[in-house]
């Protein structure tokens, strides 16, 4: 991050108000490698571990010979289940917006009992990570084998999991007889829609680097989402002293929600500190990137009934995901496409189902992306089955309130984003029929999906800090996984206190600084702005009170409304030239600095009363080599209403990431599991394909005006995952209007369009 300037107020300073496509302030420090990760932090002392995982999905572990390990030159110790120290029982109920699944939280190294494979069963603790490596090839384990299952088919037809909610986890809400109408409706579409289980990929592995001092603290740099949550998560498992851990994340190289729960790294290398009482690093490999949470495999059953004229009569939708055997993992999945659109009859069902794998966990929009990307496929064959423009049938449906629990939005311009996106996609010039399109050996084809998602708002504390010389420091304990949080905090203290981008530090990702829950949710802007909008606005009035206080001030006489804030100074609004800067007023009061420290929550009787989400028309257009199958995306126009657009140039950067997320889904991306051995098998980039630069076409992105004065204090919805959710389903309704061939198992891969 940036040191504070110094320099003197000039009239060329960068100034950012609200809707400014501000560059990201933290951008120089990343791309001249001034920004430190998990993982660069070091100290002469420094040791090394290194995970050595199970090679069996389920037993015990008999016999483990660490001789061989301890001979290398280097090694410090290997800790196992036999010789860690002791830890504590680790409490469920977490204290943060993201808490654990019910069930018995999984812990490294507790016993012998493996429940997955690639589970962590050893740590070789050396000198180096190299040595640390070797020695770890030399552990000899011996197994237990025990029968197991991780197959979601198989364990489907086998009966479901009990429906234990997750925190926050609601049942879905049905709605009149949704089976009677169904069988009632002249037009019906039924369907089986599947989604391959995916990993989340970002660039920086899991990583934390444990710092022990004599006296038995230590501070903690982990890859992260939310600091508060890994402090709590160490102090809990490993009896650590709350007040003598420090957790700082500074900057995150991508989670995608793969980091808003503690991951095994982090319990075990603070188990190695404290164990040893030496300073530790851990960091997961890429192999290992595939050994805790992912998105689940789902499999979607969509039943709808209509008109001839298309107008919904029933929606029937259930679903089956995967969990873990110890923890029961839900999302919300079969909720989207019934309250998004017009149908008084609804039946909605959703079941879990274990197998032996790790926990699943929340990735970019869950539930959502699963849920409402296969519900948009279903909408498209119905538009088909109706003989209706895909476009049309939605409009027909269209929604003036959220239909499952009858409220009416904050705000909904999804009406507006139908307009705006197809006008820029060219929408009218679609021919209706599939394979109508072509250009020379290439089928084109034209899809288009609605997408939507929360808007939350939590409870967030933001200090602001007014120095001496006239410099703004605001600092929350939230994280920045890449959306941009540095930025938006800056710009919105400039926007708030007239100060220019160059006076403003944020400060973020230490425990030591005041509550923020995790980053994630799309929820940030929306709950760290407003706190930042808070406590600015709380030191300007604490300013101006010291101000008009002050003998032989000009600002005396005057009145909150008769005053304006611009370029550190407190002016009068109908004459500016009169007034004082910030740093006169500090020093006139004797005062080195003014600190105010403030907390904003979302309207609870609002947030009962009214639904709240952002909405999206999303318009695709592919290409397919009729001869080997090949498909590409070569157009997206992506229209989205999300209120107040703070930033446009970083919410579009958001917006943009959650498309080649989609084609990722839609295309390339699934885990692949030998059921044979109970284990992932393209643990590598090599052979998971996330999309690289040639799979990402032209992306326009539209942000459709919306006024939203009541879904969060500065009107901020959120961009993070609504580029997801609809995008991979106007991929695959895309692909079908190209080659007449509806798929309904996401990816739809070179061999599935061939066959």
């Amino acid at each position: 991050m940036r040191e504070p300037s110094t320099m003197t107020m000039q009239p060329n300073m960068t100034k950012a108000g609200f809707g400014t496509p501000l560059s990201r302030v933290d951008g120089p420090a990343k791309v001249t490698g001034q920004a430190k990760y998990a993982a660069e932090f070091a100290r002469a002392d420094l040791l090394h571990g290194h995970v050595h995982t199970a090679r069996i999905a389920k037993g015990k572990i008999k016999r483990i010979d660490t001789a061989r390990a301890l001979d290398v030159a280097g090694v410090v110790d290997v800790i196992t289940h036999e010789n860690r120290p002791h830890v504590t029982w680790l409490p469920i109920k977490m204290k943060d917006m993201t808490a654990p699944p019910v069930g018995s939280p999984f812990r490294a190294l507790y016993g012998p009992d493996i429940i997955y494979s690639g589970q962590p069963i050893a740590l070789v603790v050396a000198e180096s990570e190299e040595i640390a490596r070797y020695a770890s090839s030399l552990l000899e384990v011996e197994y237990e084998w025990a029968e197991f299952r991780t197959d979601l088919n198989e364990a489907r037809e086998d009966g479901f999991s009990p429906l234990i909610p997750r925190v926050g986890y609601h049942k879905p809400k049905s709605r009149g007889d949704g089976e009677g109408a169904f069988a009632a409706s002249p037009v019906q579409v039924v369907g089986e829609y599947h989604l391959m289980p995916e990993h989340h990929n970002p660039m920086e592995m899991f990583a934390s680097t444990v710092f022990w001092e004599e006296d038995g603290t230590i501070t903690i740099y982990d890859k992260t989402q939310g600091v508060k949550n890994s402090h709590w998560y160490v102090c809990s498992a490993l009896g650590f002293d709350r007040d003598k851990v420090r957790v700082l994340s500074p900057f995150v190289g991508g989670a995608f929600g793969s980091g808003l729960r503690p991951q095994y790294q982090l319990y075990l290398a603070g188990l190695a500190a404290k164990k040893l009482e030496r300073s530790v690093r851990v960091v997961m490999t890429r192999q290992e990137m595939f050994g805790h949470g992912y998105r689940p495999e789902c499999y979607q059953t969509v039943k709808l009934g209509a008109e001839e004229d298309g107008r919904l009569n029933a929606i029937v939708s259930s679903a089956v995901t995967a969990t873990s055997s110890f923890e029961h993992y839900m999302e919300t999945i079969v909720n989207w496409g019934a309250l998004t659109y017009r149908c008084d009859n609804a039946k909605l069902d959703y079941e879990i189902a274990a197998i032996d794998t790790f926990t699943p966990c929340d990735m970019r929009a869950p539930g959502g992306a699963t849920g409402m990307n296969l519900f948009e496929i279903a909408m498209d064959e119905l538009a088909y089955a109706c003989g209706i423009d895909p476009l049309e049938l939605r409009l027909r449906n269209y929604a003036e309130r959220q239909q499952i629990k009858d409220k009416p939005w904050t705000s909904r311009a999804l009406r507006e984003c139908y307009e705006q996106g197809a006008r820029r996609f060219g929408w009218e010039k679609r021919s209706h029929e599939p394979r109508s399109m072509r250009d020379g050996r290439e089928l084109i084809g034209w899809g288009m999906a609605t997408g939507v998602w929360e808007a939350m708002m939590g409870p967030t504390s933001v200090r602001a800090v007014l120095s001496a010389d006239g410099a703004l420091k605001v600092g929350t304990a939230t994280a920045d996984m890449g959306p941009g949080t540095y930025t938006m905090m800056t710009q919105i203290a400039a926007a708030t206190t007239g100060l220019p981008v160059e006076k403003i530090t944020a400060e973020l990702g230490d425990t030591e600084l005041p509550f923020s829950p995790v980053e994630g949710g799309s929820w940030t802007a929306a709950s760290t702005g407003s706190a930042v909008q808070k406590a600015c606005e709380s030191l300007l009035e604490e300013l101006f009170d010291k101000a008009r206080h002050l003998d032989g001030c000009p600002l005396s006489g005057a009145h909150h409304d008769d005053i304006d804030f611009a370029d550190g100074r407190i002016v009068l609004k109908d004459n500016p030239a009169i007034g004082m800067r910030f740093d006169e007023i500090l020093a006139a009061a004797g005062m080195d600095e003014l600190e105010v420290k403030e907390m904003a929550r979302p309207g609870v009787l609002n947030m009962m009363k009214k639904a709240r989400n952002t909405h999206s028309a999303v318009f695709v257009e592919v290409r397919v080599d009729e001869e080997v199958g090949m498909a590409r995306v070569t157009r997206i126009v992506d229209a989205v209403a999300a209120g107040r657009i703070i930033n446009p140039k970083t919410a579009r950067s958001q917006i943009l990431g959650g498309c080649v997320f989609a084609i990722g889904m839609a295309l390339t991306e699934e885990t692949l599991a030998d059921h044979r051995i109970g284990r992932f098998m393209n643990h590598n980039l090599a052979e998971y394909h996330v999309p690289v630069n040639a799979d990402v076409p032209e992306i326009d992105v539209i942000f459709v005006e919306e006024h939203d004065t009541e879904v969060s204090p500065i009107g901020v919805k959120g961009v993070g995952e609504i580029g997801i959710v609809g995008t991979a389903a106007a991929i695959a309704n895309a692909l079908f209007h190209a080659t007449g061939k509806r798929i309904r198992d996401l990816p739809i891969t070179i061999d599935k369009l061939m066959t």
